[in-house]
């Protein structure tokens, strides 16, 4: 399971690995601009979390790292909605990973400073999806959970890539 964090909209996207194939499971979001509180916003991010490994029981959660930007409030707060999420899944003993926005975007398009849509683009590509996500946090959430799996598979013995075009190159069945 792959989670963007965030105290506005959460994305996630959930995979099932069988061999050498991901299938999409669930790829959607949280919306928590409806809430004034950011104490209830990390309330509402904890049970949704928790709703989600009950009913998908992943065998790992992938998060997407906070980054800091120009505004060190908004860190503070994607910081502790990323703690509640490993709290849901550290509750429930499963293990979480953290991926740097950089590390994930250079997993899907082989490009550390891609945009948000290509992200998405490659996303639709890799998952065979008919359209682009509703929301980027939908397709930077499922983008965590294919690098954690790629990563994983790097981990056991696979080459790693320099760029796209390795990438391509030792992936033909993955890009098309």
């Amino acid at each position: 399971m792959g989670v963007d964090p965030g105290t506005v909209v959460m994305g996630f996207g959930i995979i099932k690995v069988t061999g050498k194939k991901a299938e999409l499971m669930l790829m959607d979001h949280l919306l928590l601009n409806k809430y004034d509180s950011h104490a209830l916003r990390l309330k509402k991010i904890f049970e949704r979390s928790i709703q989600l490994i009950e009913t998908y029981l992943p065998d790992e959660i992938a998060l997407e790292a906070p980054f800091y930007g120009k505004n060190v409030q908004s860190m503070l707060k994607l910081g502790r909605a990323q703690g509640v999420v490993m709290a849901a899944a550290l509750s429930r003993d499963i293990p979480v990973v953290e991926y740097s926005p950089k590390k994930v975007k250079m997993a899907i398009t082989g490009n550390g400073n891609a945009s948000k849509e290509q992200v998405a683009g490659m996303i639709k590509t890799l998952m065979n999806l008919k359209v682009l996500p509703e929301k980027w946090d939908d397709s930077d959430a499922l983008a965590v959970a294919l690098c954690h799996w790629y990563n994983r598979n790097n981990q056991q013995g696979n080459s790693t890539y320099s760029g796209w075009k390795s990438f391509v190159k030792n992936n033909p069945g993955r890009v098309k």
